[in-house]
C-alpha cells in the first residue's frame, strides 16, 4: 500500500479563521472568497511602525504640555545636623522656571570617592515659579555624621 505524499511547506494559521495556510497568504480560500489581493508583510509592518511613531510623538507633545516651563532647579545646603541615627537636612531650592513644580535633589558626600557614593535623594514640595523654598528633611543614608554635603536637583 503506497503511503500518502506530505506536503512539508511552512505553514501558519490564517488570520480570522486559523487555517493552515501557506506562509505566502494572510487569508484561507473561505476567508478571502473574491480572492482579493493579500496585503504585503511590508505593509503591516509598515503600519505598525507608523502607530508606534504616532504614539512616542504623543507622548513627547503631551510631556511638553504638562512638564514643560517647570525648572532648572538650582539647590544648595544650608545645614547638615546630625540627629535620631541620620542627618537633619535643611536645603534651598531655587526654581527658576515659568510653571510651579518639584524637584528631586541628590545629596552625596564629595570627598568619598568610593563605590558605590555616598548619597541620597530628596524630593521636594511644590516650589512656585520664580521662587526659592527653604525645607528639612532627615535621611539615614548619608551617615550621623555633620560634614559638607554636594547638591544637586533636577525636575
Amino acid at each position: 500500500m503506497p503511503v500518502p505524499a506530505v506536503d512539508l511547506a511552512p505553514t501558519h494559521g490564517c488570520l480570522r479563521c486559523g487555517a493552515r495556510i501557506p506562509l505566502a497568504d494572510a487569508l484561507c480560500a473561505a476567508c478571502n472568497p473574491a480572492g482579493l489581493e493579500q496585503p504585503a508583510a511590508s505593509q503591516a509592518h509598515g503600519t505598525v511602525f507608523a502607530g508606534i511613531a504616532l504614539a512616542v510623538v504623543a507622548m513627547l507633545v503631551a510631556a511638553t504640555i504638562f512638564v514643560g516651563g517647570v525648572g532648572p532647579f538650582d539647590g544648595r545646603l544650608v545645614s547638615a545636623t546630625p540627629a535620631d541615627g541620620g542627618i537633619v537636612l535643611t536645603l534651598a531650592v531655587a526654581n527658576a522656571g515659568r510653571r510651579d513644580g518639584q524637584a528631586t535633589c541628590r545629596v552625596w558626600d564629595p570627598a568619598y570617592l568610593g563605590n558605590p557614593p555616598v548619597e541620597t535623594y530628596v524630593r521636594t514640595p511644590s516650589i512656585a515659579a520664580g521662587q526659592t523654598l527653604t525645607f528639612t528633611q532627615r535621611v539615614v543614608d548619608l551617615g550621623t555624621d555633620a560634614r559638607t554635603f554636594a547638591v544637586d536637583c533636577s525636575r
